[in-house]
């Protein structure tokens, strides 16, 4: 292995990313046009379901209570759908990230529940609730319970969701898609007359896109910060840290599918198969509480997955390196993995 020559495509592959005012303009003002979109959009609520979590209720046991506990035109409005929980910590932990929209306590008079202030599909949650007591004379009573520690604004759970979908996109599409252009073109054909090994030259496209993904990543960070105000709870190294570990495992995956292949348009659909579902999977956007529980269990195997929950982790709740540490060593099986794949399959013409 020649470092000269590794490094002479490193600045190559960053020369041509940098001229290409098109890609590179989007690369910063997609992800700013979501959080801004998002910001605006948020304040009121455009979500067709909500989300209520009941506690105390066993493990396995019916989700939807009897009539003598909750109204019944509240559990049969088709925008409701019932959470189980068996202690009161877990449903106030999905509460506080977002994850549920109203926590209700049963077997209680009155009957306690719990809301985010700070949630706009929460406050409507709470509406329809007050709505199904009427009228005034009504069995049921409830009394609100205010929310211990601070609340973590729906903006600030979504940040790290918008940052790692742009990082998704930017390091399946480009190196995946561009390295079977380039294989298409036959510049890989010309690459392989050189000295320049298939190591080399796969590393050499590894390091560039991560450079590009943090470089690309710490700049919309000041920008989205400077502009909305984020509030981190935890290190910024630390969180530099997770998202440097998933830019390298996507960046990964980006060099399996680059392995093979001459057709743009195939090696397009199946950046798709793979980006998409994880996008709407991995919780970017909404969380999957509440869904099957093999629906659950399928999105960990995605990156994307990981990567959310670390982050969120640190900035949401401030948690240390530590605490995180499973999700970064999943992160670093799943890169050994993709690279392995990548490197076994990699072709310089088929």
């Amino acid at each position: 292995m020649r470092f000269k020559r590794l490094w002479a495509i490193f600045i190559a592959r960053n020369r041509e990313f940098f001229r290409d005012r098109a890609a590179f303009g989007w690369n910063f003002l997609f992800p700013f046009l979501i959080i801004l979109g998002f910001g605006v959009i948020f304040r009121g609520d455009y979500q067709s379901q909500f989300k209520v979590g009941l506690f105390p209720i066993a493990q396995g046991a019916s989700v939807h209570p009897p009539n003598e506990i909750l109204p019944d035109s509240f559990t049969a409005f088709k925008a409701i759908r019932l959470v189980a929980f068996e202690t009161h910590a877990e449903g106030m932990d999905k509460l506080k990230h977002h994850k549920i929209d109203l926590l209700i306590e049963t077997g209680t008079q009155p009957i306690r529940y719990w809301v985010s202030d700070s949630s706009p599909s929460g406050a409507i949650a709470e509406r329809l609730l007050k709505e199904a007591l009427l009228p005034p004379d009504s069995e049921f009573r409830f009394e609100k319970k205010d929310i211990q520690g601070v609340p973590i604004r729906y903006i600030d759970w979504l940040f790290p969701g918008v940052l790692g979908m742009n990082m998704m996109f930017s390091a399946l599409y480009g190196v995946g898609w561009v390295v079977v252009r380039y294989r298409k073109n036959g510049v890989l054909k010309r690459l392989k007359a050189t000295p320049l090994t298939a190591f080399e030259y796969l590393t050499a496209q590894l390091l560039s896109r991560i450079f590009l993904l943090m470089f690309t990543l710490v700049i919309v960070w000041m920008g989205c910060d400077w502009i909305l105000g984020f509030e981190v709870h935890g290190s910024l190294l630390n969180l530099f840290v997770v998202f440097l570990t998933g830019s390298t495992c996507m960046t990964s995956l980006g060099l399996v599918v680059a392995s093979r292949g001459t057709s743009e348009e195939f090696t397009n659909g199946l950046l798709n198969f793979i980006s998409w579902p994880m996008m709407f999977l991995s919780e970017v956007w909404f969380s999957i509480e509440g869904a099957p529980a093999w629906l659950q269990a399928s999105a960990k195997i995605f990156p994307l997955t990981h990567l959310l929950k670390a982050a969120r982790q640190v900035m949401n709740e401030g948690q240390g390196l530590f605490a995180v540490m499973p999700e970064i060593a999943i992160l670093c099986a799943m890169t050994l993995a993709f690279l392995l794949a990548g490197a076994a399959l990699f072709s310089w013409n088929k």
